[in-house]
């Protein structure tokens, strides 16, 4: 490489000038921009740095005395330079393009070299990562693609030859980030091969693009093969969300559903990973700060308190799992950025600043200034004392308020600390602080007598102090005796602002940088100043001294880590310097002997309350043979060991870890199952439950518990911890009107009063606080809103100037808060409903927010639909101007408004909330204003819509379409489909599997519409999304092993029926549970069509609804618990003492008694993700309202084990199913063009599943198409005989329409009666959407010539939907659904309703005189059944109901038959 000389560098004026005899050599340089990204190559002076705004290198090989350009760099091309931190010869340029440079030389020759992809765009990350020991060894992160929902992912290569070659491999195509295992020098997978080649990545979920699917992979060599570790309860995890290598540790962190904490899992070798424990705290989301640590323990600050900025600090044990608190109230700012810092090279010496009146910022709205105090510790955090100068105590600003580069008080010079700060009780402004230097590593300081806070330096390990003024200055400040005495020597330039004052990062030169900006002037200067002829000469054993790194009260020197640690360095009266530019003083060591401090808990213990002791946490190590009873007893250990790496030496006589102690063999295996069921009864007053919700922990949340809120209808809530087997009332004295958990926090619970006071709680109802709302609640709408990604963000609509009979100006008010109630902005007034209208990876701000609004707040005037991402500052133009509703769905926004001349009903959708585009319904679909359609479900790719044909009472039935991937296309999927007068539809998806769903069709249609006679309907399912239905096989005989009547006498005359969601008590009441794969069961009968509820039986299938068997004579209501493998049945309606249950599958069944008198249950539930061995009953026991818990936790206590590589044998206890097509007779195992298998616990087997298992292991091959993967394509109609034949009367989708609908689309092919199922990832076979001529889309001519030969499966679709890997999506769905399956919104979240559980909507129903709009996420609005004008006493209303009533399949509005219309009265003559 060559570098140009000084002359020939036109840009820089260039300037020495010699200082005085007695002070440094002073040279100045001129820059045309201001410098960037200055970095030294450490053990050297030679420098680099860019100049940004042309995008020059620049490098200096004294330290900055001259600067020359580096040639081989082309101006304009570099964005940044990169160090490798291992390796002091290495450094790269990264250019904005594919071009780039690397050294490894310190700069001396560069080597270009070119990638495939740009560098990353994540500000979060480094374009580079670099191997700890092979400087050849680098991962490239590439730019990111944030095409699909706006979640940015991209690729990672990796070079294993410094991209000698500019060929560099893939790690990982769909990464947020990668990491080599041996990033830090400390850290060791145990193998050299394996350190070589062993790379860590988050991914992108295997079916999924969300976030909470993320998995975290490893892979041991250069990602050739990949595996997925165990964290946990040996199981995956899913949502990481970040890591990062500390010394010998990683640790990765993994964010809880619903709530904001986090997990962080933590290995020493990337092979095994372990939970860290905080003991009572917990880590939350952008609350948790990783410190530098020590060799052997991670520190890590814990925000304690939002909005407050405080944290405590915990330092772990040895292996990184249990963390203790050292210090509380620690200071923090908003940037998660920890007044901590670790004395450099010094071990145990810590400094921390904390804030003393921490008790009043912990107030909400406080206004209160902090009061810090800076604290010190010399023996790792286990105690703290002020900083003392002279008498008084002394406060300094730490990392807060970092004012130069690097480290902030200490360097590599041993025990010679400096910082900005005063004396005084608390710490004092910035402006006002000075410069304080220690000599003995922070126990004692002196005052420099500088004026005004100063930037710093450390200069030849101590033997030159620098200083200069934080303000415009000519002069700098110097010390040659460790800050004892000071001098000043003028700058070659008048008027300087100081920027930055730098050296080498070791601190063993005796120049250093500064870099400023001449005030009134663009000019930016450095200045290197070199002390180097101050003293001539060379420092001589006489003139150093040895300094003992910690010492006690008397000047004795302490132990830490078993020694006591020592440094040799200069006498601060020595007339000379070090001049070691390549050496530094490193710390020495004399071992101490082993004392109680040189312990920690072993494995699988934690330390006691008092800290005096070891208690054990989780089963302990059993020697091999014993614990063959219970009762036995072990030897076992004392529950210490020696902290790895400790050096102490071991003494005579006993020690903490040298005797095993006598241990219960049931304080290791735990106590053994009694094969018994429990239960446990509880009574309520009152005489109906109103509203009951579980706010469901995440098994990556802190704790073990099972919440459960309940409100009776007397206004009074309890909240049980243990799913219902102990009670506590919410607050005694107050009337609670209705709860309201937060849709997407599951943490968060409101508890509404009649009044303006609300009461509510972030942790799962551990704690009640409360605050005021701005207005008393409106009865009649959903009160409170939420965000989905910020839980203190609180949509609130009340009631303005309503009390009384004189209700004139009586109107609605919406306001917002970000504080979780502490303050509250007005938005709009008159309104109906308000909602964020956020999701991830929709691209808008997070502050967008819709309002429904009459118009010139007149309530007779149409409503009109407003956006606002500004909290409505200023009032924006009408999105829609006669709206009737608006809907949110994680793909669509869905808007229904009137037409301009009111006799219609109009869909449009939009992606992006700013853009809406028509839907389009087969041409001879109009809605008329009076009738209704409801959105069913969006969960495979397409959304499946209800239009209401026969609106009558009693006769309701409707087509249900189907769109393609966009929402704007329908075409007819099933006709005369069965709704009820309140809009629900006999319509339901089975959970867990994809395109699977049943319908109950009106078969007797025509004398319905012409006669009134009542509805007869016919059960069927389909196994393809709705392309094809059939009716359902009977069970080949009864419950009591009897043929049916009709048996013989084909399908039509002969099938199995259920009842559906219009005829059930509970809407929550599901066929299935995406935890059970394949299992439904259903009430029904076997005939020619369904007959009378009471008449039925109960039916099950474990296939996927192809067989069924008669389970039980009569109605039963049913729950599934441990994912599946037991299912609880009891008795509908009828007094009962006992409950059902079977471990099997419905092979056997046994009875369970869990009262001496017989209960009328109402309900049965558990946890929403069915993953419990608890259940709750629900209903009257006598003439007492009472919950009954049972238990079934004492039938096993072995978890079933999942060894993935052992499924085909014999002891595995899972099985892989996959499902069929039961009208295919070629490969009916091929479903939407693949095969998917599912584990499945083998039903013989008595263990329980414990931690949820992702149940799709994978897809084992993909298909050929076949007639099953096309469904009737726009203007087409399904025939009897499977074909599909034009619509009478309409014409087929012309071309134009084909590359309009999709942009990306080059090709169209002339008509088709069929179009493919958006799902579907067939190809080749039959392409029976293509049979016309191929013809090239407008402007694509050329890409349509390139690719016209292509074979397989149309781009179309791969461009629809390229998220989704082959038959990934039904099995998506079921990891994304969010427990709220059956919850239903009247496509509003105002009305009653919210929740936004992303592609997943389950029977969603809705109507008024107008319209029904649902969407595809559960939310509800009040109880089933339940009077909202009982609730709210008095006066009409309607009370909401959060995510799921229960969390999991959720509540129907309230459906009040005083009420008339759901959403809203608007008659003929409104119209």
């Amino acid at each position: 490489m060559r570098i140009l000389g000084v002359l020939a560098v036109l840009s820089l004026a260039v300037g020495s000038l010699a200082a005085d005899k007695s002070g440094p050599e002073i040279s100045k340089k001129k820059f045309p921009a201001p410098p960037v990204n200055l970095f030294y190559f450490d053990d050297s002076e030679t420098v680099l740095v860019l100049e940004p705004e042309n995008q020059v290198v620049w490098i200096s090989n004294d330290a900055g005395e001259e600067w020359s350009k580096v040639d081989d760099i082309p101006k304009g091309h570099v964005a940044a330079i990169y160090p490798n931190p291992y390796d002091s010869k290495v450094a790269v340029a990264i250019g904005e393009r594919r071009q780039h440079w690397i050294t490894y030389d310190q700069g001396k020759n560069w080597r270009k070299f070119e990638t495939k992809d740009h560098p990353t765009g994540d500000r979060g990350q480094d374009a580079l990562g670099f191997h700890a020991t092979d400087n050849k060894r680098i991962l490239y992160h590439a730019q990111e693609d944030c095409l699909i929902f706006g979640l940015c992912v991209g690729k990672t290569y990796y070079t294993t030859n410094g991209f000698e070659d500019s060929k560099m491999s893939l790690v990982h195509g769909r990464r947020k980030m990668c990491m080599w295992a041996k990033s830090h020098p400390l850290f060791s997978t145990g193998s050299e091969a394996k350190d070589d080649n062993s790379i860590i990545c988050i991914v992108e979920g295997q079916f999924s693009p969300l976030t909470r699917d993320y998995r975290l992979l490893v892979s041991d060599d250069l990602f050739e093969t990949e595996r997925e570790p165990t964290m946990s309860d040996a199981r995956e995890v899913r949502g990481f969300a970040n890591m990062a290598a500390v010394k010998g540790f990683i640790v990765a962190a993994a964010k809880a559903a619903g709530t904001r904490e986090l997990a962080l899992y933590v290995t020493k070798d990337a092979q095994t990973w372990h939970r860290a424990e905080f003991g009572d705290h917990k880590i939350e989301e952008d609350a948790y700060t990783i410190l530098e640590s020590t060799n052997y323990s991670i520190q890590v600050d814990v925000m304690t308190q939002r909005h407050t900025n405080m944290g405590s600090l915990f330092s772990s044990n040895s292996n990184g799992t249990y963390f203790t608190r050292n210090i509380e109230h620690t200071n923090r700012n908003g940037d998660g950025i920890v007044d901590f810092e670790k004395i450099q090279n010094i071990q145990g010496i810590v400094l921390v600043n904390s804030v003393d009146n921490w008790d009043e910022i912990s107030k909400p709205l406080s206004l209160e200034r902090k009061n810090i105090k800076s604290k010190i510790s010399f023996d790792d955090g286990r105690t703290w004392e002020s900083l003392k100068a002279g008498d008084e105590d002394l406060q300094l600003h730490s990392v807060t308020e970092q004012h130069n580069s690097g480290r902030v008080f200490s360097s590599t010079a041993p025990g010679i600390i400096m910082g900005i700060g005063n004396t005084g009780k608390f710490l004092d402004s910035y402006k006002k602080g000075g410069l304080f230097v220690s000599r003995d590593a922070g126990r004692t300081w002196i005052d420099s007598k500088l004026k005004g806070p100063q930037k710093y330096e450390f200069l030849d390990q101590g033997s030159v102090l620098v200083g200069i003024a934080e303000e415009v200055t000519n002069e700098v400040s110097y010390s040659l005796d460790q800050g004892h005495t000071w001098e000043t020597v003028k700058l070659p330039e008048k008027d300087v602002l100081p920027l930055e004052l730098t050296t080498i990062p070791d601190s063993t030169s005796l120049k250093c940088l500064l870099v400023g900006k001449v005030k009134g002037s663009d000019e930016y200067l450095t200045f290197t100043l070199d002390f180097d002829e101050l003293h001539k000469k060379k420092c001589n054993d006489d003139d150093f001294e040895k300094w003992y790194a910690r010492t006690d009260d008397d000047g004795k020197p302490t132990c830490i880590m078993g020694h006591k640690q020592w440094f040799t360095r200069r006498k601060s009266d020595s007339t000379c310097f070090v001049r070691e530019l390549t050496k530094e003083f490193l710390p020495q060591s004399e071992p101490c002997d082993c004392v109680d401090a040189d312990f920690e808990c072993d494995t699988n213990f934690v330390r006691s309350s008092d800290r005096k002791s070891c208690e054990p946490v989780g089963k302990l190590s059993v020697p091999e043979g014993a614990c063959k009873n219970p009762d036995d007893t072990f030897k076992g250990s004392s529950g210490w060991r020696l902290i790895p790496g400790n050096d102490c030496k071991r003494t005579k006589g006993t020690q903490k870890d040298s005797d095993d102690v006598e241990r219960q063999c049931k304080d290791a295996v735990g106590t053994p199952a009694n094969g018994k069921i429990s239960s446990k009864i509880q009574e309520f007053p009152g005489t109906a439950f109103r509203q009951t919700f579980y706010l469901e922990r995440d098994p990556k949340a802190k704790g073990n518990d099972e919440t459960v809120v309940v409100l009776n209808n007397q206004r009074k809530a309890w909240i049980s911890r243990d799913h219902g087997k102990s009670w506590n009332r919410v607050r005694e004295d107050d009337e609670i009107v209705a709860i309201y958990p937060h849709q997407y926090n599951n943490d968060y619970v409101y508890f509404i009063t009649p009044t303006r006071t609300v009461y509510y709680s972030e942790d799962r109802g551990d704690a009640i606080n409360s605050f005021k709302a701005p207005d008393v609640p409106d009865p009649e709408r959903q009160i409170l809103a939420f965000h989905q990604t910020n839980p203190d963000w609180l949509l609130w609509i009340g009631d303005k100037n309503c009390k009384g009979s004189n209700k004139v100006d009586c109107h609605t008010v919406a306001h917002v808060s970000k504080k979780n109630g502490a303050d509250w902005i007005t938005l709009l007034r008159y309104i109906e409903k308000c909602q964020f209208m956020y999701r991830e990876g929709r691209n808008s701000k997070e502050e967008l927010i819709y309002c429904e609004q009459y118009e010139g707040e007149d309530t007779k005037k149409p409503l009109q639909l407003l956006a606002s991402d500004d909290f409505f500052e200023h009032k924006p133009e009408p999105l829609f101007k006669d709206v009737v509703n608006f809907a949110t769905m994680s793909e669509f926004i869905v808007v229904a408004a009137k037409t301009e001349d009111r006799k219609w009903l109009k869909v449009d959708a939009s992606i992006d909330g700013k853009t809406f585009a028509a839907a389009a319904f087969p041409t001879n679909f109009q809605v008329d204003h009076q009738q209704a359609y409801t959105v069913l479900d969006s969960s495979t790719n397409a959304v499946f819509l209800h239009v209401t044909v026969n609106g009558d009472k009693d006769r309701e039935y409707g087509t249900i379409l189907k769109s393609n991937s966009n929402g704007t296309s329908y075409v007819l999927s099933i006709p005369r489909v069965n709704r009820n007068e309140v809009g629900y539809v006999d319509f339901e998806k089975m959970q867990g599997l994809e395109g699977v769903a049943l319908v109950n069709q009106v078969l007797n249609y025509e004398d319905v519409d012409s006669k009134g006679s009542p509805k007869r309907l016919q059960t069927k399912i389909t196994h393809n999304d709705g392309a094809d239905w059939a009716l359902l096989t009977p069970p080949a005989k009864s419950k009591d092993g009897k043929a049916y009547e009709c048996a013989g006498n084909g399908l039509k005359e002969c099938s199995l029926h259920l009842h559906g969601y219009t005829e059930r008590k509970d809407p929550r009441d599901t066929f299935s549970s995406p935890s059970a794969v394949g299992l439904m069961l259903g009430i029904g009968n076997v005939g020619p069509y369904l007959t009378e509820y009471n008449e039925g039986n109960t039916f099950l299938t474990t296939d996927g609804g192809i067989t069924w068997t008669e389970t039980m004579k009569g109605t039963y209501m049913w729950e599934y618990g441990d994912q599946g493998s037991i299912i609880t049945m009891v008795e509908r309606g009828a007094p009962t003492k006992r409950v059902l249950y079977t471990t099997d599958e419905g092979k056997t069944w046994k009875e369970h008694q869990f009262a001496e008198d017989a209960m009328v249950v109402d309900r049965i539930t558990t946890v929403p993700s069915d993953n419990s061995r608890n259940f709750l009953l629900w209903g009257k026991l006598g003439s007492s309202l009472a919950t009954v818990n049972i238990d079934f936790t004492g039938l096993t206590d072995r978890r079933c084990e999942l060894d993935k590589t052992r499924l085909d044998k014999e002891e595995s206890d899972y099985e892989l199913w996959h499902p069929v097509h039961p009208l295919k007779e070629a490969e009916p195992e091929c479903l939407f063009g693949h095969v998917a298998e599912y584990y499945r616990k083998k039903p013989d087997r008595n263990c329980f599943n414990g931690p949820r298992i992702d149940r799709l292991h994978g897809i084992a091959r993909n298909c050929s198409c076949t007639r099953e993967d096309f469904e009737c394509g726009y203007n087409y109609e399904r025939q009897e005989d499977g074909t599909c034949t034009l619509a009478q009367g309409l014409s087929p989708l012309s071309g134009s329409e084909v590359c309009k609908n999709n942009p990306n689309a080059f090709e169209w092919y002339e008509a088709s009666a069929y179009r493919k199922i958006p799902i579907s990832t067939c190809s080749g076979g039959k392409e029976m959407a293509k049979v016309g001529t191929a013809h090239p889309c407008e402007g694509h001519e050329e890409e349509f010539q390139r690719k016209k030969g292509l074979s397989g499966a149309g781009l179309f679709f791969a461009v629809i939907i390229p998220f989704l890997a082959a038959g990934g999506v039904g099995y998506w769905v079921f990891r994304n659904w969010d427990g709220k399956f059956g919850a239903i919104r009247l496509g509003d979240t105002s009305r009653g309703s919210f929740g936004d559980s992303p592609w997943v909507a389950w029977p969603v129903a809705a109507l008024s005189a107008l319209v029904a709009v649902a969407a595809t996420i559960p939310l509800l609005v009040g109880s089933l059944l339940r009077s909202a004008r009982s609730i709210f006493g008095g006066y009409s209303g309607r009370t909401y109901t959060s995510r799921d009533s229960f969390a999991r399949r959720g509540d129907y509005a309230v459906v009040d038959n005083d009420e008339g219309e759901l959403l809203g009265d608007d008659s003929d003559e409104e119209v």
